[in-house]
């Protein structure tokens, strides 16, 4: 029993010092893991100019409407713009001739750059028109109003006789033609610059076809001015109150001058005292 018990201890250890060669042998044959190739890096991933939301037809692009996207080298074609071409800075002001949805890569054929050829036509809504009002420094609100802006616009007019309330002069009037339109370029820029404000001469304006009848007539009745408007939308109630209120201003509304005739001595009617003494008077 012990004969046999010695020769299985002296066959495993034979199995065993076997083993130890043959994995000693095969890691010579594999050599120092020092020695391996080591693992190529991936390609460098490159970018493309994406649109962060959605962008609607006609909109004029700002930075925050952009951003740079990872994209798979295979997947990016000639037209999409990468960033080694350009910043997002450098597309602020352009328009897209296309809507857009959140994502979707952006192409120098969808967008228009300011002052190039049909930009204007890009920028105005569909059914919409573009037309130039003259301004002045003071009727343009002293150069700030800038591209992208909400006006109304005023005409202040003089009134014939006829159309006074029993008054022989003519009046002067002031009243809104068009609310909330939007200002497309001042002069000829369509973009505005940060911290420029410039005194224009003519304002573009988008309206529709009827608002744009009624700017002809405006401009050869008086003189135009444009009111800005808060970038803050009205309520319900404060829209509805503020179309509720009377159309129009006359001179006499604005000077306590002008609402009663002044008579020969230089009073007013309501100044004039008469005294009746018998069939005699006296004022």
């Amino acid at each position: 029993m012990r004969g046999r018990t010695l020769i299985l201890f002296l066959v495993a250890l034979m199995l065993a010092g076997g083993t130890a060669m043959l994995v000693r042998s095969w890691l010579a044959q594999r050599g120092p893991v020092a020695n391996a190739e080591p693992i190529a890096p991936p390609p460098p991933q490159k970018a493309v100019l994406v649109a962060r939301a959605a962008t609607a037809r006609g909109q004029i692009l700002k930075p925050a409407d952009l951003a740079w996207q990872p994209w798979p080298e295979a997947g990016i074609v000639k037209a999409y713009i990468q960033d080694s071409a350009k910043k997002i800075e450098d597309f602020a002001g352009w328009v897209a001739r296309d809507p857009f949805v959140p994502g979707e890569p952006i192409t120098e054929a969808k967008i228009v750059a300011p002052g190039s050829r049909g930009f204007l036509a890009a920028v105005l809504s569909p059914g919409m028109r573009a037309v130039s009002v003259p301004v002045t420094a003071t009727s343009g609100i002293s150069g700030l109003v800038f591209p992208g802006d909400q006006v109304d616009i005023l005409v202040s007019e003089v009134l014939p006789a006829t159309h006074t309330k029993g008054n022989a002069a003519p009046q002067k009037a002031a009243e809104t033609v068009l609310h909330d339109v939007r200002v497309l370029a001042v002069d000829q820029k369509l973009e505005s610059k940060s911290g420029e404000a410039t005194v224009a001469h003519n304002v573009t304006l988008e309206v529709t076809p009827k608002q744009a009848e009624e700017i002809a007539v405006a401009t050869e009745m008086g003189k135009l001015s444009l009111s800005l408007r808060s970038l803050a939308a009205l309520s319900t109630e404060e829209a509805s109150a503020d179309s509720s209120q009377e159309p129009g201003t006359l001179d006499s509304d604005v000077s306590r001058l002008l609402r009663k005739p002044l008579n020969s001595q230089g009073n007013s009617d309501a100044e004039t005292v008469t005294v009746l003494r018998g069939n005699s008077k006296s004022g």
